[in-house]
């Protein structure tokens, strides 16, 4: 049986959705295939989204930025959207059975001094934080279940 994939979709896929997809994989570990993609990719992935993963220990130098558009020929568990305009600009992937949508700041908006535009990632990366390890707690609970 091959592991369910989670896709995380994003507007640029620079920040939130990078951020989304390396605390997911970090919760679930290997039984799930994380992935994440941007209906208008930025073409990189923002370094202060790799520095405020860096500061709780998940690495996400060798992330790339991705077009949704690779993932429409691949079996696709769940979607999750983490901005609105991917939200509306999502299609449906083949296999999609679960589809989310939890919305949080673009912190490559941030302005003001280098330090203050790092609290906002660090605000945005504690708060992807919270709702996606409850998620990966709950998919956690259904797989043991079904094993029970």
């Amino acid at each position: 049986m091959s592991k369910p994939t989670i896709l995380i979709l994003c507007t640029g896929n620079s920040c939130r959705s990078h951020l989304a997809e390396g605390i997911l994989r970090a919760a679930l570990g290997d039984d799930y295939t994380i992935a994440s993609a941007g209906s208008k990719p930025a073409g990189y992935v923002h370094p202060l989204a790799v520095k405020a993963m860096t500061e709780i220990g998940i690495d996400l130098s060798s992330h790339t930025s991705k077009h949704m558009n690779e993932f429409l020929n691949q079996p696709v568990e769940t979607v999750i959207t983490v901005c609105g305009n991917a939200d509306q600009a999502c299609p449906m992937f083949p296999g999609q059975v679960n589809r989310h949508h939890w919305g949080f700041d673009d912190p490559a908006h941030a302005t003001g001094t280098e330090e203050e535009i790092m609290t906002v990632f660090r605000r945005v990366r504690d708060e992807i934080r919270r709702v996606f390890e409850a998620y990966a707690a709950g998919r956690l609970d259904q797989s043991k279940q079904r094993l029970s």
